[in-house]
């Protein structure tokens, strides 16, 4: 994983040899059992990128453990353990979907190995690190990251069919559009670590990079 000065640390290894074409080019359909899963996890339809359904709450131990999280941090300062290991292993897992309906990995994804995708946050120390109040706010904060990233998202979609080409002819995904895509999938995983699944108070940084 790319080394990076903030609690939300996302990177992807770049497939540097020749990626399968014909699962490039039938990508989509190959996605649909896992898709299927995703949605029965998360409980709602799952779409590409999928970065609007990580929002929503948990309801009946399906989703993120949003809400309760934040109630719990205002009202008892506690974050338990086994909410943010869901949290984390759950992004973990919608991820490694994301990288591969981005044609970023051919590797069918995995629900528990890691496989290409890097995805880490520290379990935070609710007490020292996290004020009580800002989970209030941190979803009206992060406003500027949604304009933003609603943006990115749309380049990043055009990035993926451009790439689904060059992968049709030449076998590999362009260098520069990788580290495109990986950079959009960074800064979303940022603004979700901050706003929603409420690891820590620093404030997203607004920049691609690690």
């Amino acid at each position: 994983m790319e080394p990076s000065d903030y609690p939300v640390a996302f990177s992807v290894d770049y497939p540097d040899r020749k990626l399968n074409r014909l699962s490039t080019f039938f990508r989509i359909l190959a996605a649909i059992p896992i898709l299927i899963i995703s949605g029965l996890i998360a409980g709602g339809s799952y779409g590409e990128y999928g970065y609007d359904d990580y929002v929503y709450v948990a309801g009946a131990g399906m989703g993120l453990v949003a809400l309760p999280a934040a109630l719990m941090i205002l009202f008892r300062q506690k974050y338990p353990r086994w909410w943010f290991e869901w949290n984390l292993e759950l992004l973990r897992f919608l991820n490694r979907i994301d990288v591969y309906l981005a044609l970023m990995d051919d590797q069918y994804p995995s629900t528990d190995e890691q496989q290409s995708v890097h995805l880490s946050f520290p379990y935070p120390n609710v007490e020292a690190e996290l004020s009580r109040g800002m989970p209030i706010v941190k979803w009206f904060l992060a406003i500027p990251h949604y304009f933003l990233l609603f943006f990115l998202g749309i380049a990043a979609f055009f990035a993926v069919i451009i790439a689904w080409f060059a992968i049709l002819f030449t076998g590999r995904y362009p260098r520069g559009l990788f580290t495109f895509v990986e950079g959009v999938l960074r800064w979303y995983n940022r603004v979700l670590g901050y706003a929603f699944t409420l690891v820590t108070d620093r404030y997203p940084p607004f920049r691609l990079s690690a």
